[in-house]
């Protein structure tokens, strides 16, 4: 058996967390390779270590002094050092970033910052060796994850290392810069250390017992998933259940490695188990509700337009020509919708309906703002029979006006459109009806 796992930020905030963190990776020989984070916050009014060496980038930029974040920022280091009773001194490591902040060396590079130096304490306090991400995570010139490239690299380099810490978050570009992920993306580096060693399993933990049926600041007590798919948690984490970044999931369903979510500060728990296919039968027909809000439809009707081919090419090409990504696209015979996040098109929007009524003639165009997306997802809703008269009922129980509707083919998951006012009592409605019900 051999585990990787990655530590979130709360899990390594203090150094009371670290001996925590030791404790759990010292119960078992297989937990080999560890993805560490920066720094997170100790309490809600703490902050973390990335956002003020993020802070001091931006009053270098602007010619101001650093001196009282940046003293900070080595406060908080040398503080976990010296309650872990380290022989360690980082002082050069610190006068090496404090030079390239003053130097305006890069904003990646300073954002990595966090997570190497606390990966650097880690690998002191339990005895590992530390390899540096940026000498085996590769970016390609245009700033894209190079998965393959780094596949083989890590398998190459951590074949010597049997006991390894290794930052999250970053890697580095052909030219030797450093390149971070986007928040949140030692998530994605554990994933990738996991793929290249071929682990058995790896374990993300964070300061949660796994994933919840539903956001718990909207629903009171939400029960725990104590199994999904990697296909639910796609769709999940797409759509706002934020324990594990979705851009995470990709590189070990292609090696088939299951993911356990776990709790540093409750190691007993077992958490989510994320498996490539599942044959526990759950005891609620859905895994989960969650949503976003923030969203705008551009509601395109034209009749006959069914029959004029290349309309909804000619529609998305007036989308794409702006940078804007669709989110979904629900059609029917003589109209097209196509939704977008509001943010997106927010400065926009005018150029975008005046060209789509140059491009395809439509008989009208009207955008609807201020809509959230809900999304009811389960592989228990697969070929069960009510799942979507439920889920609309709920709604109507509730006086949630649908905006849209949207269900693949897979029957997996189910996209509802509502306004945003609505959201959470949307939200609410759908978990009642399915786990509270409990039928």
């Amino acid at each position: 058996m051999l585990k990787v796992l990655k530590f979130g930020g709360s899990s390594l905030a203090d150094a009371n967390q670290f001996k925590k963190v030791a404790e759990i990776i010292k119960s078992e020989n297989s937990r080999r390779y560890i993805v560490a984070s920066a720094p997170g916050k100790r309490n809600s009014s703490d902050t973390k270590v990335t956002d003020m060496l993020l802070t001091c980038f931006k009053l270098a930029s602007e010619k101001n002094p650093i001196d009282d974040i940046f003293e900070k920022v080595t406060s908080r280091y040398n503080g976990i050092i010296a309650d872990l009773g380290l022989d360690l001194n980082l002082e050069e490591d610190f006068a090496k970033i404090k030079f390239a902040i003053l130097n305006h060396v890069g904003s990646d590079y300073v954002a990595s910052r966090g997570e190497y130096l606390n990966s650097r304490i880690l690998a002191a306090y339990l005895g590992f060796d530390f390899v540096d991400a940026a000498d085996g995570v590769f970016f390609k010139d245009n700033g894209t994850f190079d998965a393959e490239k780094t596949n083989a690299a890590l398998k190459d380099m951590l074949q010597y290392h049997e006991y390894a810490v290794i930052p999250g978050f970053y890697g580095s570009m052909p030219n030797g810069t450093i390149k971070t992920f986007s928040r949140g993306g030692s998530d994605i580096t554990g994933s990738i250390v996991a793929r290249a060693v071929e682990a058995d399993l790896y374990e993300n933990w964070t300061d949660t017992s796994g994933m919840l049926m539903a956001d718990p600041r909207i629903v009171d007590d939400p029960k725990p998933i104590a199994e999904i798919t990697y296909t639910e948690l796609r769709e999940l984490s797409y759509m706002g259940a934020s324990v594990f970044h979705e851009d995470a999931i990709s590189p070990v369903k292609k090696a088939d490695i299951p993911i356990n979510i776990r709790n540093t500060n409750r190691p007993d728990d077992k958490g989510t188990l994320i498996v490539p296919k599942s044959n526990v039968v759950s005891e609620h027909i859905i895994t989960g509700v969650v949503g976003r809000k923030g969203f705008t439809a551009i509601f395109v009707e034209k009749d006959m337009m069914n029959s004029e081919v290349g309309f909804g090419r000619k529609v998305l090409e007036v989308i794409e020509k702006h940078g804007v990504c669709f989110e979904h696209l629900p059609s029917g015979i003589d109209t097209m919708s196509v939704v977008v996040s509001s943010k997106d098109i927010k400065e926009i929007k005018g150029n975008i309906t005046a060209e789509l009524v140059k491009a395809v003639d439509p008989d009208s165009i009207t955008l609807f703002e201020n809509l959230a997306l809900v999304a009811v997802v389960g592989r228990g809703m697969i070929r069960t029979e009510g799942t979507a008269m439920r889920t609309f009922k709920a709604l109507a129980d509730a006086h949630v006006n649908v905006r849209m509707i949207d269900q693949g083919s897979s029957e997996l998951n189910i996209i509802i459109g509502i306004e945003e006012k609505d959201y959470e009592t949307a939200i609410k409605a759908i978990y009642a009806e399915f786990v509270k019900s409990n039928n």
